[in-house]
């Protein structure tokens, strides 16, 4: 029975960070490759993407904390979950985040990373391992740029604690 849980739950945190796949992917090109004739951004460079700004996704949050790199997230307004961890850059180019996420079946750690690219005046993204690279971030912005949902501040903090306090009522 412990097993069937801790599937259950993987499989919701699954769902849940799959919610990160943006509704912006399906409007942009998407390939495989990396852009020809692309550079990796800096740590430096990723670090100014996503310092102290929360990530808005189609079924919830993350923020990316600049203190202690914490990393706070929550996805899903009805059976949802909440993540905590930290935030760090790895390899050329890379965000990765490693959070502990809590659900009504219990809770489970996952780490999620993405790649990034630059190519003239645009960002490109990738979910590693198995993503697809696509436009993120475009100068000038673009309405479809993903990043537009990037944004300065904590869009976390409130509902995180709500989701944390309601799972820890059913439990």
């Amino acid at each position: 029975m412990a097993k069937f849980r801790a599937l259950l739950l993987l499989g919701a945190i699954v769902a849940a960070a799959s919610s990160i796949s943006f509704g912006a992917d399906a409007a942009q090109s998407k390939t495989t490759k990396p852009p020809a004739d692309s550079r990796p951004l800096t740590n430096e460079e990723l670090f100014k993407l996503y310092n102290n700004r929360s990530w808005i996704w189609k079924d919830g949050a993350g923020y990316f904390a600049v203190r202690q790199r914490q990393f706070s997230a929550w996805t899903g307004e009805k059976k949802g979950s909440y993540g905590l961890g930290r935030w760090f850059l790895t390899d050329p180019g890379k965000l990765c985040f490693k959070a502990i996420w809590y659900a009504e079946t219990g809770k489970a750690s996952a780490l999620t990373c993405f790649s990034h690219r630059q190519k003239g005046n645009v960002i490109f993204q990738k979910r590693e391992p198995d993503g697809d690279w696509y436009p993120f971030k475009t100068m000038p912005a673009r309405r479809g740029d993903e990043y537009r949902n990037v944004r300065p501040g904590d869009y976390v903090t409130a509902r995180f604690n709500r989701m944390r306090t309601k799972l820890s009522q059913s439990q």
